[in-house]
Protein backbone atom coordinates (compact mmCIF):
# COMPACT_ATOMS: atom_id res chain seq x y z
CA UNK A 1 0.00 0.00 0.00
CA UNK A 2 1.58 3.42 -1.06
CA UNK A 3 2.61 5.06 1.99
CA UNK A 4 0.28 8.39 1.57
CA UNK A 5 -2.70 6.21 1.50
CA UNK A 6 -1.61 4.31 4.44
CA UNK A 7 -1.26 7.74 6.53
CA UNK A 8 -4.86 8.78 4.92
CA UNK A 9 -6.32 5.54 6.67
CA UNK A 10 -5.38 6.12 9.99
CA UNK A 11 -8.50 5.36 12.59
CA UNK A 12 -8.53 8.65 13.60
CA UNK A 13 -8.66 10.19 9.79
CA UNK A 14 -11.50 7.60 8.87
CA UNK A 15 -13.37 8.41 12.36
CA UNK A 16 -12.87 12.02 11.44
CA UNK A 17 -14.18 12.22 7.86
CA UNK A 18 -17.25 9.83 9.09
CA UNK A 19 -17.91 12.81 11.48
CA UNK A 20 -17.58 15.27 8.85
CA UNK A 21 -19.92 13.56 6.50
CA UNK A 22 -22.94 13.24 9.46
CA UNK A 23 -22.40 16.75 10.11
CA UNK A 24 -22.46 17.46 6.25
CA UNK A 25 -25.74 15.83 6.11
CA UNK A 26 -27.05 17.59 8.89
CA UNK A 27 -26.58 20.97 7.00
CA UNK A 28 -29.65 20.35 4.86
CA UNK A 29 -31.61 21.98 7.69
CA UNK A 30 -29.58 25.07 7.82
CA UNK A 31 -30.86 28.46 6.38
CA UNK A 32 -30.63 28.58 2.16
CA UNK A 33 -28.61 31.81 2.44
CA UNK A 34 -25.72 30.16 4.63
CA UNK A 35 -25.58 26.82 3.31
CA UNK A 36 -22.94 27.12 0.86
CA UNK A 37 -21.05 29.03 3.08
CA UNK A 38 -21.40 26.63 5.51
CA UNK A 39 -20.29 23.57 3.18
CA UNK A 40 -17.04 25.69 1.60
CA UNK A 41 -15.84 25.28 5.07
CA UNK A 42 -17.01 22.45 5.89
CA UNK A 43 -14.69 20.86 2.98
CA UNK A 44 -12.26 23.28 4.13
CA UNK A 45 -11.74 21.62 7.51
CA UNK A 46 -11.66 18.35 6.04
CA UNK A 47 -8.61 19.70 4.20
CA UNK A 48 -7.39 20.82 7.33
CA UNK A 49 -7.75 17.49 8.74
CA UNK A 50 -5.99 15.18 6.42
CA UNK A 51 -3.31 18.12 4.97
CA UNK A 52 -0.96 16.90 7.28
CA UNK A 53 -1.30 13.25 6.20
CA UNK A 54 -0.64 14.48 2.58
CA UNK A 55 1.93 16.20 3.33
CA UNK A 56 4.11 15.20 6.24
CA UNK A 57 6.95 16.96 5.30
CA UNK A 58 5.59 20.39 5.42
CA UNK A 59 5.50 20.94 8.88
CA UNK A 60 4.61 24.87 8.94
CA UNK A 61 0.86 22.58 8.15
CA UNK A 62 0.90 21.05 11.71
CA UNK A 63 0.33 24.75 13.44
CA UNK A 64 -2.00 25.80 10.76
CA UNK A 65 -4.03 22.99 10.99
CA UNK A 66 -4.17 23.06 14.78
CA UNK A 67 -5.01 26.76 14.57
CA UNK A 68 -7.97 27.30 11.78
CA UNK A 69 -10.11 23.87 12.57
CA UNK A 70 -11.07 25.82 16.15
CA UNK A 71 -11.87 28.82 13.91
CA UNK A 72 -13.88 27.35 11.21
CA UNK A 73 -16.05 24.98 13.93
CA UNK A 74 -16.54 28.14 15.74
CA UNK A 75 -17.42 30.05 12.29
CA UNK A 76 -19.76 27.35 11.30
CA UNK A 77 -22.00 27.11 15.10
CA UNK A 78 -22.09 30.98 14.51
CA UNK A 79 -23.75 30.37 11.11
CA UNK A 80 -26.35 27.81 13.03
CA UNK A 81 -26.04 28.75 16.54
CA UNK A 82 -29.21 26.81 17.28
CA UNK A 83 -28.48 23.30 18.74
CA UNK A 84 -26.71 21.34 16.21
CA UNK A 85 -23.96 19.12 15.34
CA UNK A 86 -21.14 21.36 14.38
CA UNK A 87 -19.71 21.86 17.74
CA UNK A 88 -18.92 18.02 17.53
CA UNK A 89 -16.42 19.41 15.26
CA UNK A 90 -14.71 20.80 18.39
CA UNK A 91 -14.32 17.09 19.69
CA UNK A 92 -12.47 16.20 16.52
CA UNK A 93 -10.33 18.74 16.83
CA UNK A 94 -9.69 17.98 20.15
CA UNK A 95 -8.46 14.69 19.31
CA UNK A 96 -6.25 16.09 16.65
CA UNK A 97 -4.88 17.97 19.38
CA UNK A 98 -4.40 15.78 21.70
CA UNK A 99 -2.36 13.31 19.42
CA UNK A 100 0.32 16.12 18.62
CA UNK A 101 0.98 18.57 21.28
CA UNK A 102 1.04 18.12 25.03
CA UNK A 103 -2.00 17.38 27.06
CA UNK A 104 -1.18 21.44 29.13
CA UNK A 105 -1.19 22.84 25.83
CA UNK A 106 -3.96 20.82 24.50
CA UNK A 107 -6.01 21.66 27.65
CA UNK A 108 -4.90 25.66 27.37
CA UNK A 109 -6.26 25.69 23.57
CA UNK A 110 -9.54 23.22 24.41
CA UNK A 111 -10.52 26.16 26.97
CA UNK A 112 -10.17 29.04 25.27
CA UNK A 113 -12.15 27.33 21.87
CA UNK A 114 -14.56 26.60 24.79
CA UNK A 115 -14.84 30.40 25.75
CA UNK A 116 -15.42 31.42 22.27
CA UNK A 117 -18.25 28.51 22.17
CA UNK A 118 -20.08 30.19 25.32
CA UNK A 119 -19.07 33.70 23.62
CA UNK A 120 -21.44 32.33 20.51
CA UNK A 121 -24.13 30.60 22.36
CA UNK A 122 -24.96 33.50 24.65
CA UNK A 123 -24.68 36.57 21.77
CA UNK A 124 -27.33 34.12 20.14
CA UNK A 125 -29.51 34.69 23.19
CA UNK A 126 -29.27 30.71 24.05
CA UNK A 127 -31.22 29.90 26.99
CA UNK A 128 -28.42 27.40 28.75
CA UNK A 129 -25.22 28.33 26.80
CA UNK A 130 -22.91 27.00 30.20
CA UNK A 131 -24.55 23.46 30.08
CA UNK A 132 -24.57 23.42 26.30
CA UNK A 133 -20.38 24.04 26.52
CA UNK A 134 -20.42 21.70 29.50
CA UNK A 135 -21.95 18.90 27.53
CA UNK A 136 -19.46 19.25 24.44
CA UNK A 137 -16.63 19.66 26.96
CA UNK A 138 -17.00 16.39 28.33
CA UNK A 139 -17.00 15.08 24.83
CA UNK A 140 -13.69 16.65 24.24
CA UNK A 141 -12.17 15.26 27.25
CA UNK A 142 -12.89 12.12 26.29
CA UNK A 143 -11.94 12.33 23.03
CA UNK A 144 -8.46 13.79 23.98
CA UNK A 145 -7.82 11.16 26.54
CA UNK A 146 -8.66 8.39 24.22
CA UNK A 147 -5.98 10.41 21.74
CA UNK A 148 -3.22 10.42 23.98
CA UNK A 149 -3.24 6.69 25.25
CA UNK A 150 -3.46 5.97 21.54
CA UNK A 151 -0.43 7.83 20.89
CA UNK A 152 1.26 7.10 24.52
CA UNK A 153 0.55 3.38 23.18
CA UNK A 154 2.30 3.83 19.69
CA UNK A 155 5.19 5.37 21.03
CA UNK A 156 5.83 2.74 24.17
CA UNK A 157 5.58 0.01 21.05
CA UNK A 158 8.60 1.85 18.75
CA UNK A 159 10.29 2.23 22.00
CA UNK A 160 9.63 -1.52 22.85
CA UNK A 161 10.38 -2.19 18.60
CA UNK A 162 13.91 0.08 18.97
CA UNK A 163 15.26 -1.43 22.21
CA UNK A 164 14.58 -5.18 20.47
CA UNK A 165 16.86 -4.38 17.57
CA UNK A 166 19.08 -3.01 19.88
CA UNK A 167 18.78 -6.51 21.32
CA UNK A 168 19.25 -8.53 18.03
CA UNK A 169 21.64 -5.82 16.77
CA UNK A 170 24.17 -6.66 19.66
CA UNK A 171 23.06 -10.64 20.22
CA UNK A 172 24.55 -10.62 16.19
CA UNK A 173 27.75 -9.07 16.93
CA UNK A 174 28.39 -10.90 20.53
CA UNK A 175 27.53 -14.69 18.37
CA UNK A 176 29.93 -13.55 15.36
CA UNK A 177 32.77 -13.04 18.48
CA UNK A 178 32.10 -15.97 19.95
CA UNK A 179 32.45 -17.58 16.94
CA UNK A 180 35.42 -16.01 16.68
CA UNK A 181 37.08 -16.74 20.25
CA UNK A 182 36.39 -20.26 19.60
CA UNK A 183 37.96 -20.61 15.79
CA UNK A 184 40.85 -19.75 17.88
CA UNK A 185 40.96 -21.71 20.97
CA UNK A 186 40.69 -24.56 18.31
CA UNK A 187 43.65 -23.15 16.52
CA UNK A 188 45.47 -23.58 19.49
CA UNK A 189 44.67 -26.88 20.34
CA UNK A 190 45.61 -28.16 17.03
CA UNK A 191 48.75 -25.91 16.81
CA UNK A 192 49.79 -26.83 20.31
CA UNK A 193 48.45 -30.55 20.51
CA UNK A 194 48.52 -32.38 17.51
CA UNK A 195 51.11 -29.81 15.78
CA UNK A 196 53.55 -30.93 18.75
CA UNK A 197 52.70 -34.88 18.68
CA UNK A 198 53.18 -34.90 15.01
CA UNK A 199 56.57 -32.75 15.30
CA UNK A 200 57.80 -35.67 17.49
CA UNK A 201 56.26 -38.31 15.50
CA UNK A 202 58.26 -37.27 12.14
CA UNK A 203 61.30 -37.07 14.72
CA UNK A 204 61.22 -40.37 15.57
CA UNK A 205 60.26 -41.61 11.81
CA UNK A 206 63.58 -40.09 10.85
CA UNK A 207 65.63 -41.70 13.79
CA UNK A 208 64.39 -45.19 12.54
CA UNK A 209 65.22 -44.30 8.67
CA UNK A 210 68.56 -43.69 10.00
CA UNK A 211 68.75 -46.87 11.60
CA UNK A 212 70.59 -49.64 9.38
CA UNK A 213 68.01 -52.27 10.83
CA UNK A 214 64.93 -50.08 9.20
CA UNK A 215 67.00 -48.21 6.56
CA UNK A 216 65.73 -49.96 3.72
CA UNK A 217 61.95 -50.05 4.75
CA UNK A 218 59.43 -48.53 2.33
CA UNK A 219 57.14 -48.19 5.23
CA UNK A 220 59.38 -46.14 7.46
CA UNK A 221 59.43 -43.80 3.93
CA UNK A 222 56.11 -43.44 3.42
CA UNK A 223 55.28 -42.62 7.35
CA UNK A 224 58.00 -39.94 6.87
CA UNK A 225 56.31 -38.58 3.64
CA UNK A 226 52.45 -38.66 5.31
CA UNK A 227 53.88 -37.46 8.71
CA UNK A 228 55.73 -34.09 6.97
CA UNK A 229 52.44 -33.46 4.95
CA UNK A 230 50.19 -33.88 7.82
CA UNK A 231 51.98 -31.81 10.04
CA UNK A 232 51.56 -29.04 6.83
CA UNK A 233 48.52 -29.80 6.44
CA UNK A 234 47.56 -28.31 10.33
CA UNK A 235 49.64 -25.52 10.08
CA UNK A 236 47.79 -24.68 7.17
CA UNK A 237 44.27 -25.03 8.78
CA UNK A 238 45.81 -23.37 11.80
CA UNK A 239 46.88 -20.32 9.80
CA UNK A 240 43.80 -20.34 7.98
CA UNK A 241 41.52 -20.21 11.60
CA UNK A 242 43.53 -17.43 12.85
CA UNK A 243 42.56 -15.30 10.31
CA UNK A 244 40.65 -13.27 11.09
CA UNK A 245 37.44 -12.51 9.32
CA UNK A 246 36.36 -9.55 12.06
CA UNK A 247 32.69 -9.10 13.47
CA UNK A 248 30.01 -9.09 10.63
CA UNK A 249 28.82 -5.25 10.53
CA UNK A 250 26.37 -6.20 8.64
CA UNK A 251 24.12 -8.76 9.75
CA UNK A 252 24.47 -6.94 12.98
CA UNK A 253 23.20 -3.08 11.31
CA UNK A 254 20.39 -4.94 9.19
CA UNK A 255 19.26 -6.57 12.79
CA UNK A 256 19.32 -3.56 14.35
CA UNK A 257 17.12 -1.92 11.28
CA UNK A 258 14.86 -5.15 10.76
CA UNK A 259 11.94 -4.41 13.08
CA UNK A 260 11.85 -0.64 12.22
CA UNK A 261 8.80 -0.18 10.08
CA UNK A 262 10.67 2.70 8.44
CA UNK A 263 12.76 4.25 7.42
CA UNK A 264 14.24 1.47 5.55
CA UNK A 265 18.00 0.63 6.19
CA UNK A 266 19.48 0.55 2.47
CA UNK A 267 23.08 -0.87 3.55
CA UNK A 268 26.50 -0.80 1.48
CA UNK A 269 29.26 -2.59 2.54
CA UNK A 270 32.92 -3.12 0.90
CA UNK A 271 34.40 -5.82 0.44
CA UNK A 272 37.85 -4.31 2.15
CA UNK A 273 35.93 -3.75 5.23
CA UNK A 274 37.14 -5.82 8.09
CA UNK A 275 36.41 -4.86 12.34
CA UNK A 276 38.04 -6.83 14.49
CA UNK A 277 37.55 -4.32 17.37
CA UNK A 278 34.54 -4.75 19.68
CA UNK A 279 34.83 -1.03 20.25
CA UNK A 280 34.79 -0.26 16.94
CA UNK A 281 32.12 -2.25 15.78
CA UNK A 282 29.71 -1.21 18.74
CA UNK A 283 30.41 2.45 17.51
CA UNK A 284 28.90 1.92 14.27
CA UNK A 285 26.42 0.34 15.50
CA UNK A 286 25.08 3.17 17.81
CA UNK A 287 26.24 5.65 15.27
CA UNK A 288 23.53 3.86 12.48
CA UNK A 289 21.36 3.29 15.11
CA UNK A 290 21.09 7.03 16.32
CA UNK A 291 21.17 7.80 12.63
CA UNK A 292 17.56 5.96 11.85
CA UNK A 293 16.43 7.52 15.27
CA UNK A 294 16.70 11.12 13.57
CA UNK A 295 15.55 10.05 10.02
CA UNK A 296 12.23 9.03 11.49
CA UNK A 297 11.85 11.83 14.05
CA UNK A 298 13.14 14.46 12.28
CA UNK A 299 13.16 14.10 8.52
CA UNK A 300 10.62 11.87 8.07
CA UNK A 301 12.29 9.76 6.21
CA UNK A 302 11.36 6.64 4.05
CA UNK A 303 14.82 5.20 3.58
CA UNK A 304 18.46 5.88 4.98
CA UNK A 305 21.54 5.22 3.17
CA UNK A 306 24.57 3.71 5.15
CA UNK A 307 28.17 2.95 3.09
CA UNK A 308 30.97 1.37 5.23
CA UNK A 309 34.38 1.32 3.18
CA UNK A 310 37.78 0.86 4.19
CA UNK A 311 40.88 4.15 3.45
CA UNK A 312 43.93 2.94 4.23
CA UNK A 313 44.14 1.96 8.07
CA UNK A 314 40.49 3.91 8.72
CA UNK A 315 36.76 2.48 8.74
CA UNK A 316 34.53 5.14 6.93
CA UNK A 317 31.12 5.77 7.59
CA UNK A 318 28.92 7.86 5.28
CA UNK A 319 25.11 7.95 6.09
CA UNK A 320 22.44 9.94 4.45
CA UNK A 321 18.63 9.78 4.58
CA UNK A 322 15.95 10.88 1.85
CA UNK A 323 14.53 13.12 4.16
CA UNK A 324 14.71 17.20 4.35
CA UNK A 325 16.98 19.44 6.64
CA UNK A 326 14.88 21.83 7.70
CA UNK A 327 16.74 25.44 8.87
CA UNK A 328 20.67 25.04 10.47
CA UNK A 329 22.32 21.92 11.65
CA UNK A 330 21.93 21.92 15.29
CA UNK A 331 23.46 19.21 17.48
CA UNK A 332 21.19 17.97 19.88
CA UNK A 333 21.02 14.93 22.73
CA UNK A 334 21.16 12.70 19.85
CA UNK A 335 23.94 13.77 17.53
CA UNK A 336 25.83 15.33 20.42
CA UNK A 337 26.21 11.65 21.86
CA UNK A 338 27.09 10.03 18.49
CA UNK A 339 30.14 12.60 18.18
CA UNK A 340 31.48 11.71 21.81
CA UNK A 341 31.35 7.89 21.02
CA UNK A 342 32.67 8.50 17.70
CA UNK A 343 35.45 10.41 19.43
CA UNK A 344 35.84 7.95 21.91
CA UNK A 345 36.85 5.52 19.62
CA UNK A 346 38.98 7.06 18.27
CA UNK A 347 37.18 8.75 15.15
CA UNK A 348 36.01 11.66 13.35
CA UNK A 349 32.40 13.11 12.86
CA UNK A 350 30.90 15.21 10.42
CA UNK A 351 27.66 16.50 9.86
CA UNK A 352 26.46 18.10 6.68
CA UNK A 353 23.31 18.70 3.30
CA UNK A 354 23.50 16.25 1.17
CA UNK A 355 22.56 17.14 -2.70
CA UNK A 356 18.88 17.05 -2.07
CA UNK A 357 18.92 19.09 1.27
CA UNK A 358 19.38 15.75 3.99
CA UNK A 359 21.86 15.93 6.64
CA UNK A 360 24.72 13.77 5.67
CA UNK A 361 26.84 12.33 8.56
CA UNK A 362 30.17 11.57 7.88
CA UNK A 363 32.76 9.05 10.35
CA UNK A 364 36.02 7.69 10.50
CA UNK A 365 37.36 5.19 12.82
CA UNK A 366 40.45 3.26 13.21
CA UNK A 367 40.24 0.16 11.29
Amino acid sequence: MDERLRRLLQPLNLAGLFTLVAVGMAFRWMPPDRLPWAIALLAAYAGLLLACDLWPRRTWLRPVQLTLMPAIALTLVWLDPRPSVAPVLLVVWTAVMAAHTPLRITAMAVIAADVGFWFVLRNDGHRAPLTVVMIHAGFQLFAAMCAWYAVSAERARDQLARVNADLLATRALLADSARDNERLRVARELHDVAGHKLTAMTLNLRALAADPVFAGRAEIAIAQQLSTELLSDIRGIVQAMRDDRGLDLGTALRALAAPLPRPALRLQVADSVRVTDPATAEAVLRLVQEALTNSARHADADFVRVWLDRDGDRLRIRVEDDGHLRGAIREGNGLSGMRERVVAAGGQLTLGRSERGALRIDASLPA
